[in-house]
């Protein structure tokens, strides 16, 4: 759906494309009808297309972004991050082309998870977000928690005995971001109780709804996160299975900001060179900045 004018020149047809798509979205069907109406006889110039789609392109802009700005805030994202804005030059094993495979959001029509390791500070919660954003702008419904946060709320809903009410808002949403999974040592505890993480991952695999998970610690380690080694291998196997993986095994951008700031300035090339993290210490199961497996 165009928001504004293409730059090129459009035949009519195409112009007339454009006209319908923004009265549909405007819900301007009888003006639509009469556009039908009027372009009854064959078009042999766009002058009058052109005309209607000025007067209408203005206001099919504002609704985009009203219902954009709608989106965004139902989804609660703490901050909007872009990939504009991403440095792909610190992470240079991370698998660009892939990310920007994310960007166009085809994994969420095609039903598709997306698993995104690595250590702190590594870009995990800015690629989470940023493709949180592009879904509330092509009006996706999006929900953002922290594992912590979701957890704390289905435990609380466990005492009043409303946690079918509590789960609902996360397994129902277009698509889920679970940001900072084994982050915080109170949110391990919490994820051992009563497999609220399983209540909430497996309604959303089955109905392929897509998930996006960052998460500190490996998928191997998820048996100890949980409490429930059996039961982690099973919920492991069906979000992998399904999935794009992202593992970033590169430095931290807060610590080179950090530095910066104290006055110790290096590179980020320099940084990414002294820091190449062991295969041993890798929070996933591969190794390589890129590397991914697709579900089939």
């Amino acid at each position: 759906m165009p928001v504004t004018r293409p730059t090129t020149k459009l035949s009519p047809d195409e112009l007339l494309t454009h006209l319908h798509d923004a009265l549909t979205v405007l819900g301007l069907g009888e003006l639509r009808r009469a556009l039908d109406e009027m372009i009854a006889e064959p078009i042999k110039d766009d002058s009058r297309l052109a005309w209607l789609w000025r007067l209408v392109e203005p206001q099919l802009r504002r609704r985009l972004e009203s219902r954009a700005e709608r989106r965004i805030r139902e989804a609660q994202l703490p901050v909007r991050k872009t990939f504009e804005a991403f440095n792909f030059g610190f992470q240079p094993k991370l698998d660009k082309d892939l990310v920007m495979e994310l960007a166009t959001l085809r994994f969420i029509t095609q039903g598709k998870n997306l698993l995104i390791a690595g250590m702190s500070g590594t870009g995990k919660s800015h690629i989470a977000l940023a493709l949180g954003l592009l879904a509330c702008a092509a009006n996706r419904r999006v929900l953002y928690t922290t594992s912590a946060d979701m957890l704390a709320r289905l435990n609380m809903s466990l005492a009043d005995d409303t946690l079918t009410q509590a789960l609902k808002p996360y397994t129902r949403a277009e698509l889920l971001v679970v940001d900072e999974v084994g982050l915080e040592q109170v949110e391990r505890n919490e994820a051992r109780r009563s497999g609220l993480m399983q209540k909430v991952l497996l309604p959303r695999y089955n109905q392929q709804r897509p998930t996006i998970i960052t998460s500190n610690i490996p998928w191997e380690a998820w048996g100890d996160y949980l409490g429930d080694h059996l039961g982690a291998t099973a919920l492991v196997d069906r979000m992998l299975h399904h999935s794009h993986v992202i593992v970033i095994n590169g430095p931290s951008y807060r610590d080179w900001e950090h530095k910066q700031d104290v006055g110790t300035i290096r590179s980020p090339a320099e940084v990414t060179t002294e820091s190449a993290t062991p295969a041993a210490s890798s929070p996933g199961r591969a190794t390589s900045g890129g590397a991914r497996r697709r579900g089939k």
